[in-house]
């Protein structure tokens, strides 16, 4: 490991020689690019992630300075892979960098999987916010190439995280909307009961039987095939116990479909929400008694 810091170091200085020396037509530039790689790799290889990074951007820079802008983004994107370990915030600036050069030059799809990467960095940090932010970004960008099933990954991804930091309204239309468009596609079709059953569920995080029940209306008519599903029954259910209050009721409805289809982390914390307001909402009353 000590063998291929010394080598790394060797390739930098020889490349800042490069780069301070005189050079035709720009290929000082392309010369020291080639050093700077080598550089790069050799720091990989001695696992120091923070100085491969540095690498990778005085590379970009060179690739810059000659003209080559996709060259620069890949190694943008490079430094990204060094920093990820190290610093998510700086590996996010240089995939941004990236996905700058990779719009100017017209590559959408790479700019959409860096922007998908991006909001992947955030979510493993669990700034939520911010995978947002990104994920939508992606979606956009994947739309836009007709790339629809990563754009659809990207957008539940979008709804997934918004109903947890309780933007429910948020949540509801990007689940509604992408089960009204897959309902015509062979493939995504299949799909659609549990898209509904995700809007359904935000509808009853907001406690409003109202809601929930012209939601199943809705679903229904937009389905047909959805009203003798299991996830339409759960969810009737549901607003029938919290329509009458009953905690107990409640849980038995969960209790029998998390026994037939197991519930994900996602949803036992949608429920535990519901659960939690049908609760408050006893004490409340029993307060008034």
């Amino acid at each position: 490991m000590g063998d291929h810091l010394v080598r790394a170091e060797e390739f930098e200085k020889k490349a800042e020689k490069k780069l301070n020396g005189w050079g035709i037509f720009g290929s000082k530039y392309e010369d020291a690019a080639d050093l700077l790689e080598k550089a790069a790799n050799s720091y990989k290889l001695a696992k120091s992630w923070d100085l491969a990074g540095k690498a990778y951007l005085k590379l970009a820079d060179c690739h810059l300075k000659s003209d080559s802008k996709h060259d620069a983004a890949n190694a943008y994107a490079e430094a990204a892979k060094c920093y990820k370990k190290v610093d998510t915030n700086e590996a996010a600036s240089c995939l941004e960098r990236a996905v700058n050069i990779f719009c100017e030059i017209g590559r959408l799809n790479m700019a959409a999987r860096y922007y998908k990467e991006i909001a992947e960095y955030y979510e493993a940090d669990q700034k939520l916010d911010q995978a947002i932010d990104y994920y939508e970004k992606a979606a956009e960008f994947f739309q836009n190439e007709e790339v629809t099933t990563s754009a659809n990954q990207c957008n539940l991804k979008v709804a997934q995280f918004a109903s947890q930091l309780e933007q429910y309204e948020k949540a509801i239309k990007i689940y509604e909307d992408i089960a009204r468009h897959s309902l015509g596609n062979n493939l995504l079709k299949y799909g659609v009961k549990g898209h509904l059953l995700m809007a359904g569920m935000c509808h009853l995080c907001k406690a409003d039987v109202v809601s929930i029940t012209n939601a199943l209306e809705k679903y229904q008519d937009l389905d047909p095939t959805f009203t003798g599903t299991r996830e339409c029954k759960f969810l009737s259910d549901l607003a029938a116990a919290i329509d009458e209050e009953d905690i107990a009721k409640f849980t038995d409805v969960v209790k029998e479909f998390d026994s037939m289809t197991p519930l994900d982390s996602w949803k036992t914390t949608m429920l535990l929400r519901v659960k939690e307001k049908l609760k408050a909402k006893e004490l409340e009353e029993d307060d008034l008694t």
